[in-house]
């Protein structure tokens, strides 16, 4: 959980340009934006820092800070939490958290055609055979539980050579701008904070993901 007082100060580099790149960035020039004091604002900063939320450098001509991408993810979870409260509609949800490795079996159903053929016509796309794996991080589990009514689409099961294969339900979503799906199926009991996401093409490729790399999933119902 971010205390309340390093999240102003993380919003406040924001505003200043701090999501753009570099920006410099004194003790005392934070603290008069926050009408704190320069002490004040130098322990905001090494707080902020120590929490992986900023990177700082030092230049011939002072101090510069930059919100890493995870600040960003901490200041989007908090802007999707007001997208809930003023303007419920838009029901916008970011779910943040890193690539692990999965026990293929993803892979073996996301292979059988008459799943893809069911995939496809319930998300518009043929999903590649895996899933992208992703462990969430605290604050998403808790977004998560908020997903039961945010628009999933069933996927009937179905018989095939006298075996019988469970239905599943998926809700759309992007990462980095491309259309996926969260999948989960009916006879798979998840852990609350596992994931797997199918797409039209291999995203640990596409996105050059690696286990341990952080990673957005954004559902936005657009």
């Amino acid at each position: 959980m971010v205390e309340a007082e390093d999240l102003q100060s993380l919003k406040t580099i924001a505003l200043l340009g701090g999501c753009r790149g570099p920006i410099w960035l004194s003790s005392q020039s934070l603290g008069n934006e926050l009408g704190i004091s320069p002490q004040t604002a130098s322990r905001r900063l090494i707080a902020l820092e120590r929490q992986q939320f900023i990177i700082r450098s030092m230049k011939p001509d002072g101090q510069y800070v930059a919100v890493t991408q995870k600040g960003g993810q901490a200041l989007k979870r908090e802007y999707t939490d007001y997208v809930r409260i003023f303007n419920p509609e838009q029901r916008q949800y970011v779910l943040a958290g890193t690539v692990i490795s999965g026990l293929g079996e993803g892979r073996y159903y996301m292979s059988i055609p008459h799943y893809k053929e069911l995939f496809g016509e319930c998300l518009g796309f043929e999903p590649f055979p895996g899933t992208l794996n992703i462990r969430l991080d605290a604050a998403s589990i808790e977004v998560r539980k908020h997903l039961d009514h945010a628009g999933w689409i069933d996927v009937p099961g179905f018989t095939a050579d006298e075996r019988t294969f469970g239905g599943a339900r998926v809700l759309p979503c992007r990462i980095d701008g491309r259309r996926c799906a969260i999948v989960e199926p009916s006879r798979t009991h998840y852990p609350e904070d596992i994931i797997e996401v199918i797409a039209g093409c291999e995203l640990r490729n596409v996105l050059n993901l690696n286990d341990n790399d952080t990673i957005e999933v954004e559902i936005t119902h657009d």
